[in-house]
């Protein structure tokens, strides 16, 4: 009986700990699908918010993913992502507060601020410095996401995804084991003789 307590406290903490790997592996998994895959099946991108001004809305860390969006499909309260210069890299995500169309060129333009910010932007976006629209958001991954950069991403990735996906076929695959031997233990056990014999 002295021998059954460890064993049986040895197994539970097994059984927690392969249930914890999966967990990890799974949340891991689903971020992974939320941040490269579902960005990417819609031709959309994985952003950092980097600086307090669309507070509280998106905090620095925030991760936003943005899907394109034609200006015709943008209206009041959107926020979208967009180049803070013409043809220029830089971009700002902010929220349009107004929408005006340009009485030279009948083009529409989008008067945008930063929900933390007292004024709007100082120039209207045009459409060809749009990026996209907010589709959602993921708090702090942010920070992950701007720790490594693109050509880190490229190897880190699938490499961290590959070791969990072995990490866990192992996991299952000493559990299968274990239980098959305790299967063939059980079988090949001498039955018990009754006094009689």
């Amino acid at each position: 009986m002295g021998t059954e307590s460890p064993r049986r406290a040895r197994e539970v903490l097994r059984t927690l700990l392969n249930g914890l790997s999966l967990g990890v592996l799974l949340i891991i998994v689903a971020l992974g699908a939320l941040t490269i895959v579902v960005p990417a099946a819609v031709g959309g991108m994985p952003l950092s918010v980097l600086t307090g001004s669309m507070r509280p809305t998106y905090p620095p860390g925030t991760l936003v993913v943005i899907k394109p969006a034609a200006p015709e499909e943008i209206g009041v309260g959107d926020v979208i992502t967009f180049q803070i210069e013409s043809g220029k890299p830089a971009v700002a995500t902010h929220r349009v507060i107004a929408r005006s169309t340009d009485s030279g060129t009948g083009e529409v333009r989008f008067t945008t601020q930063g929900d933390a910010n007292n004024t709007p932007d100082a120039e209207p976006v045009q459409p060809v410095q749009i990026r996209g629209k907010v589709w959602y958001a993921i708090p702090y991954l942010g920070w992950a996401n701007q720790a490594i950069d693109g050509s880190t991403r490229n190897w880190a990735v699938p490499t961290l995804t590959g070791a969990l996906f072995v990490y866990a076929a192992w996991t299952v695959g000493s559990g299968l084991r274990e239980r098959r031997q305790k299967k063939r233990t059980a079988e090949e056990a001498p039955a018990p003789r009754s006094e009689g014999d």
